[in-house]
């Protein structure tokens, strides 16, 4: 369900695990106890502070998450990050969740670039799928916990051990002089 919007991974867990309430119901208790669990510890990767920190010096930063738009905020408030993103879109607010492409498409136009002008930094399999049918660049941090696919990873045009060796002078690179022209910050 990694990737699914709340809708979906709520629906997912009605009919295909036969849990017998409302996908209303699922979906805001499942946001609850995440809340919870984010307002006593946020599962960041060590160094993303930092790296969306200098990254947002550098480049507009959009944040296209699967997770639900309060979850968001809450995440991006408790790591001190909101001021470092131009525009968030979860996938509640388009049509389909990752792997399609919307939530994407969604965020490069509320930055006013093209996708293929984007790159996307992602950890699972169904983000970067839907960062590549989106058409832009694609820097995979694989989730170790639940690594994504050697299938997935090879959609990537860049893979990263860790989120601390993400710099903006590598997004430039991965980009490549043909692939992309990253807008950057004047």
């Amino acid at each position: 369900m990694m990737g699914m919007s709340a809708p979906e991974w709520s629906h997912y867990i009605a009919t295909k695990l036969g849990v017998n309430l409302p996908d209303r119901e699922i979906n805001e208790g499942i946001a609850a106890e995440v809340a919870a669990r984010y307002r006593t510890e946020l599962p960041l990767m060590p160094g993303a502070v930092e790296t969306v920190r200098a990254l947002a010096k550098r480049f507009p930063l959009g944040l296209a998450s699967s997770s639900n738009r309060p979850l968001i905020e809450l995440a991006l408030d408790g790591a001190g990050l909101r001021d470092s993103f131009r525009v968030v879109v979860s996938a509640d607010e388009v049509a389909r969740g990752k792997p399609a492409p919307d939530v994407y498409l969604r965020a490069a136009e509320l930055l006013k670039r093209r996708p293929q002008d984007c790159a996307a930094v992602e950890d699972s399999a169904n983000g970067i799928r839907s960062a590549r049918a989106a058409a832009m660049v694609v820097i995979a941090i694989p989730n170790h916990t639940f690594p994504p696919s050697s299938d997935a990873l090879k959609l990537a045009d860049r893979v990263l051990e860790s989120i601390t060796e993400l710099c903006a002078e590598g997004v430039l690179e991965a980009a490549g002089s043909g692939r992309a022209e990253l807008n950057e910050r004047v």
